[in-house]
């Protein structure tokens, strides 16, 4: 069962730890040593590093493999609905959550940035620690498979769903806000993009989400559907509605 503990990864970029020390560093033997590096390597850090790669793919299979140990899961653990067992996966694998939880394990210290990325705050970005995350998963389940890749979630994962149940993270905000809009005003909200910035794999967007032609809050995300469910969330902040 690896761990990650101890030992920091402290430059803005330089060589790469040795195998040994990367081994240490995270409490785990990987048979394939590279596998670990290319998890913890940014896209930017990649022309400033002897790597071949990224973590993006690698975050692509994680984000598979923690789904499916979600659901699993959360299958076993309630006899709840489809429709509730949905909003509870939604809400442990949403990114802000993920981001917590790469905070919880230092996982920013291992990191491997441009120096650009790591002046700009890089270590502590909620969309670059919960990508690590998530790719930290696939390299478990690449390296030692489905079982060590699923233990690894209900160590750290899976333990937070309750404190997220009562924080009311499993709630599709867009969907509160439209049976409301509709309950009291008879009207079905509508959402439009508004900015996107930012470079390709860190992009953030803004939409707003209206009443007819009443702009009524407007919501920030790293995907449009992200943006527009914190926009439905402000926006139920905007109406006094609870």
């Amino acid at each position: 069962m690896p761990l990650l503990i101890a030992m920091r990864y402290n430059p803005p970029m330089s060589e790469p730890a040795s195998h040994t020390v990367l081994e240490h560093a995270i409490g785990a033997h990987f048979r394939t040593k590279d596998i670990l590096l290319q998890a913890l390597t940014h896209r930017s850090a990649v022309r400033e590093s002897r790597t071949n790669g990224h973590n993006e793919r690698m975050e692509f299979l994680g984000d598979a493999v923690l789904e499916l140990a979600s659901t699993d899961h959360l299958y076993r653990l309630s006899g709840k609905s489809e429709g509730e067992l949905t909003s509870w996966r939604s809400a442990l694998v949403q990114r802000e959550h993920l981001a917590a939880v790469a905070r919880e394990i230092n996982l920013g210290d291992y990191l491997r940035l441009s120096r650009g990325e790591a002046v700009a705050g890089g270590r502590d970005r909620d969309s670059n620690l919960a990508n690590a995350l998530e790719a930290l998963i696939g390299a478990v389940y690449l390296d030692r498979g489905f079982p060590e890749a699923q233990a690894f979630c209900e160590k750290f994962i899976f333990p937070r769903l309750q404190g997220l149940l009562a924080q009311g993270k499993h709630r599709d905000e867009k969907s509160v806000f439209q049976e409301i809009a509709q309950e009291k005003l008879g009207i079905t909200p509508h959402y439009e993009a508004v900015a996107a910035m930012g470079p390709d794999h860190d992009r953030q967007f803004t939409c707003a989400v209206f009443l007819v032609d009443e702009k009524v809050a407007e919501g920030k995300g790293n995907s449009k559907q992200r943006a527009e469910q914190d926009a439905a969330r402000e926006g139920l902040k905007a109406k006094g509605w609870k």
